[in-house]
């Protein structure tokens, strides 16, 4: 059984304490960036001197899972069925998910200028196909106040519901902050997205809604504001950038602090010298056992103790660099 639809029921059910926290890692950049943003194979000692490959990828991925600290494990299809095949999610309580679909605005191919031009939807992923390995997919949509752009959006959204219901298959929605500038200044811009969703949800029953949402961390006000607005809508947010290990853990704080209840990161798992140990702080932030402070230093300790050399200075690493977690 995995931990994830008990915790969903206990926040749902106002019973959430904070080891309900939900944390999900985010495999899944081969669906957007492409190989570059796989990540650095690591040598011993934690060199860096090429990317990847995705038998090492897969590998890393089926390390997280082992560890069984996360509860949802976001890859692409392609590389969930090999996982599969691996029987990678036995005897954990990981739930697998896939990204669901691949809009334009998370193209950064090396050279590329895709994601310069408002999102436009669209989906690789076949559900029918992925239904074997998992249930759950993320869908992600991103508003951008181009009225065009956002009606192809919301149509494609509606035409990935209809889907899903026919193939029994469950959602989270990922919303993004607009990938254009469309008029909105930095001040309405978070107002912008908390209306723009709730707009979107307005229209659909509970059969239709998305397990939980994914959203940029856009200060305590907005988090506040979107999370207190609906009780049973369970709000979560991204890691966005890599950031320093204190960005990484100041952001679960503050995103538990003012009313999400789930953390998806992608690079700031994925580029981190030891993964295995940024995902047990996490949690142990998330739970309250440790501060961020404490978190970052811990985790040097960790690197310092398996002989890898850290990307930052402690001094450094233990900054908060992300201006948005300034703020609070």
């Amino acid at each position: 059984m995995v931990r994830l639809d008990d915790k969903l029921a206990r926040i749902r059910g106002g019973l959430y304490q904070r080891s309900d926290f939900i944390i999900a890692d985010a495999k899944d950049p081969d669906m957007g960036p492409g190989l570059h943003a796989i990540g650095p194979a690591r040598a011993a000692g934690g060199a860096t001197t090429r990317f990847a490959t995705r038998a090492e990828f897969l590998d890393s991925i089926a390390a997280i899972i082992k560890q069984d600290v996360v509860d949802i494990m976001l890859t692409s299809a392609s590389n969930l069925e090999q996982l599969a095949k691996r029987k990678a999610f036995a005897g954990t309580g990981v739930k697998p998910a896939i990204r669901a679909n691949d809009t334009t605005d998370i193209w950064r191919h090396r050279g590329g200028t895709f994601h310069h031009a408002p999102s436009r939807p669209f989906r690789t992923a076949s559900l029918a196909h992925v239904k074997p390995f998992t249930d759950l997919g993320l869908y992600s949509i991103t508003f951008t106040n181009d009225t065009d752009a956002d009606i192809a959006s919301l149509e494609a959204f509606k035409e990935f519901r209809a889907d899903a219901a026919a193939n029994g298959f469950s959602y989270f929605l990922e919303v993004f902050n607009p990938n254009v500038d469309r008029g909105l200044s930095a001040e309405a811009m978070p107002e912008f997205v908390n209306d723009a969703i709730v707009r979107c949800l307005a229209g659909l029953t509970e059969a239709e809604r998305p397990e939980f949402l994914k959203i940029a961390y856009n200060g305590p006000r907005a988090l506040e504001e979107l999370a207190s607005f609906d009780p049973g809508v369970v709000v979560g947010v991204l890691g966005g950038g890599a950031g320093t290990a204190r960005d990484c853990f100041e952001l679960i704080r503050q995103a538990e602090k003012y009313g999400a209840r789930v953390a998806l990161f992608g690079r700031k798992i994925n580029l981190a010298e030891s993964p295995l140990d940024i995902v047990r702080l996490m949690r142990a932030v998330a739970d309250g056992s440790l501060t961020p402070l404490e978190a970052v230093k811990e985790y040097h300790a960790a690197l310092q103790k398996q002989g890898l050399k850290p990307i930052r200075a402690l001094a450094v690493d233990t900054a908060i660099t992300e201006s948005v977690l300034l703020a609070a």
